[in-house]
């Protein structure tokens, strides 16, 4: 972890610069995102966890969700502070959540799982379990596994780094979810946009706390 937080630390300015304004080419993230609003919308606080520049904490706040913007490295929260100034946002990792049990309505977790490994999934889930309330909402999206499910970067955004980059099966997200007390509403699988984005396939699951 502390080799992660250092490397974003590093990045966050350039990191906020290109993703920041992603979602405007990302018309199905933004539609997956206006459904989760509205599940979410009056219900409590939502926490956005891995969020960078909490740009999709951003975009579910100007729609009404009581959001709290998370990520591991403290240069990429200053950053966010600095996009949002109004938007709570504070640092955290997403494995070891400061709330309380029960204390949230939701998480939305935006390809923030892209640097677990396998093994590591199910904490996640126990973790998103733990401070979801009954019936609350999880949004998670991720690289799909394919030929290639680890790729390592020693260079991004101009930065040296040690990144290992996890694209994961649906079936094992799924089950980390399931095996940790949630019901899957919805899947959702689309293909990347190279103009955009990484070029990967990508998954959305949308679980209920049950």
């Amino acid at each position: 972890m502390e080799t992660l937080r250092a490397a974003y630390d590093r990045v966050a300015s350039a990191y906020a610069r290109q993703f920041a304004g992603e979602l405007a080419g990302k018309p199905l993230d933004r539609a997956l995102l206006d459904a989760f609003a509205e599940l979410t919308r009056g219900a409590g606080t939502v926490i956005e966890v891995g969020g960078g520049p909490c740009h999709v904490a951003r975009y579910l706040a100007e729609r009404g969700v009581q959001m709290v913007g998370t990520d591991l490295s403290p240069a990429m929260i200053e950053a966010a502070r600095a996009l949002h100034p109004d938007l709570p946002v504070r640092v955290e990792d997403m494995l070891a959540l400061s709330d309380g049990d029960a204390s949230a309505a939701g998480i939305v977790a935006a390809y923030a799982i892209v640097h677990l490994a396998p093994d590591q999934l199910p904490r996640m889930a126990r973790e998103c379990a733990r401070v979801i309330r009954r019936g609350g909402w999880l949004l998670v999206s991720f690289h799909v596994e394919d030929a290639q499910p680890i790729v390592h970067l020693d260079e991004f955004l101009g930065e040296q780094v040690s990144l290992d980059f996890h694209f994961h099966r649906v079936d094992a997200v799924r089950a980390a979810l399931v095996t940790s007390g949630f019901a899957i509403d919805a899947c959702l699988e689309r293909r990347g946009h190279a103009e955009v984005e990484h070029p990967s396939l990508r998954a959305y699951l949308l679980a209920r706390r049950d």
